[in-house]
């Protein structure tokens, strides 16, 4: 590492006082902050933070008008824009780059964006790309410069993006080593391990900004006997299928790990037990309409779900015995349903109904 800064010190110091005519001290000076900005994106342990290090020096040197990192995945590709105004013009490029059909497979990793959001078309003619190999490291970069590009410029920004793409190649492989040990490898969903992590840490943050907190846990009826008539390999289908099922209709924030063989449970920060109850639900029927496509045939499975909010005197045990309490309600009350779940009741004068806990009314 210090071998490659001290070539790239002595190869940009001649460049800086030959193409800026400056004084040899003013060069050196150049030098150094370009130096510096590139030991510093190697220090960075998250992408963004990587991808915004290099940003800075890019706009010190080119003085950009646009930049953006695509960095491609298995299933989708993360996005860092600067600025976030120029998002339609050069989603279109991206798409049509990558082979993208549906816009919600790109990922932007440095903002999210609003509705309402403001947004104006830009062109894109004097658009630049630049394409990163390091190893299992996927990436493209694009930039509309603010000045002529020339032929320093292209070394300098070269060796920038170079050194980007290693810091980004080694980010992946430490964040693909530390998935490795909070993933279930089945599933993808967060293993034991991380599960107790995480409820420990949800717990903590809830009843430190007095904010809501729900659970639900559940598990696929008869699962056994999926995998007497169809296998294990069929059934290991199956838990993939519904664990997936539920992750998709999941917020971000929320937080899903398998439990158990055929048991998840699922964290809702600022959640509410109404609220909890409804997606359980809202899954529970999803989960019983689907067919799952097998290497054994279609097979057809439901779930049973318990929930649980925190209450102020709750710890991390009794909100997991609360949960499968809730549960255990649920297969003993015929299974394929929600614990405590709703029920309508409906008023005989104007037939209006509301909702009421199951759980005043089953015992």
């Amino acid at each position: 590492m210090n071998f490659a800064l001290n070539r790239i010190s002595r190869k940009f110091s001649g460049i800086f006082s030959m193409f800026f005519n400056i004084s040899a001290k003013q060069a050196d000076d150049n030098n150094k902050r370009l130096v510096k900005y590139i030991v510093e994106l190697n220090q960075k342990n998250k992408s963004d933070e990587i991808i915004n290090e290099a940003s800075l020096c890019l706009k010190d040197i080119v003085n950009y008008r646009l930049f953006a990192v695509v960095i491609k995945n298995e299933k989708e590709i993360d996005v860092w824009l600067d600025p976030r105004m120029y998002k339609s013009s050069l989603e279109t490029i991206i798409m049509g780059d990558f082979s993208i059909k549906d816009k919600k497979n790109i990922n932007y990793i440095n903002h999210s964006f609003d509705k309402d959001e403001q947004e104006k078309k830009f062109s894109m003619k004097n658009l630049v790309s630049y394409d990163l190999m390091e190893e299992d490291c996927m990436v493209k970069v694009y930039m509309v410069p603010g000045r002529n590009m020339l032929n320093y410029h292209d070394d300098i920004v070269n060796v920038i993006l170079k050194s980007t793409g290693v810091a980004l190649a080694r980010q992946m492989k430490i964040a693909k080593l530390d998935d490795a040990a909070r993933l279930d490898p089945l599933t993808r969903c967060y293993n034991r391990r991380e599960f107790e992590t995480q409820i420990n840490r949800n717990i903590a943050r809830a009843v430190r900004h007095r904010t809501q907190l729900s659970v639900f846990m559940f598990d696929i009826d008869h699962f056994k006997k999926v995998n007497d008539t169809y296998g294990h390999q069929a059934g290991d289908e199956v838990l993939k299928a519904v664990s997936a099922l539920a992750r998709d209709n999941m917020r971000t924030d929320d937080v899903l790990a398998r439990y158990g063989g055929e048991e998840f449970f699922a964290i809702l920060p600022g959640t509410g037990k109404r609220e909890a109850m409804e997606l359980s639900d809202r899954i529970r029927r999803m989960i019983a309409k689907k067919t799952i496509a097998t290497s054994q045939g279609n097979i057809r499975v439901t779930a049973s779900f318990g929930v649980a909010s925190l209450s102020g005197h709750a710890d991390v045990a009794t909100l997991i015995e609360d949960a499968d309490a809730m549960m255990y309600k649920a297969k003993l009350n015929g299974r394929n349903t929600v614990m405590p779940g709703l029920i309508k009741i409906c008023s005989e004068e104007n037939r209006s109904c509301k909702n009421v806990p199951m759980r005043s009314v089953i015992h």
